[in-house]
């Protein structure tokens, strides 16, 4: 059976699989050849509002999680992106990833909670 899996981009060894960037800006020294990405969603990240506004201060993670939730239920992309997730993984895990340091407290998390509530 399929899954999805969250991982930082930057991790050695990542499983093989559909991978999907989900931060809207692209990753710190990253070259596009290493990430080998299959699609880059960076719609469905926050937004640039948002992603400020929270700063990756754990303090606000409550509060910023609320509103990405909330972001992501009207966003309008969320049904193409939800769709595209559940047709890769009919014959493959798909791999959730991003940037951030901070592995607990980060939209990734949201989103992939999010994602399990749906898929």
């Amino acid at each position: 059976m399929t899954k999805l899996i969250l991982n930082r981009i930057y991790d050695k060894d990542l499983p093989s699989g559909y991978r999907v960037l989900v931060d809207r800006l692209w990753p710190r020294g990253m070259s596009k050849v290493r990430a080998d990405l299959d699609l880059w969603a960076k719609e469905i990240a926050p937004s640039a509002d948002l992603r400020k506004w929270f700063g990756h201060d754990p303090e606000k993670y409550a509060e910023f999680k609320s509103k990405y939730l909330a972001e992501i239920k009207t966003n309008p992309y969320t049904d193409e992106f939800l769709t595209s997730l559940t047709e890769a993984l009919k014959t493959q895990d798909v791999l959730i990833l991003y940037s951030a340091k901070d592995q607990e407290h980060n939209d990734a998390v949201v989103l992939m909670e999010y994602l399990n509530s749906k898929i």
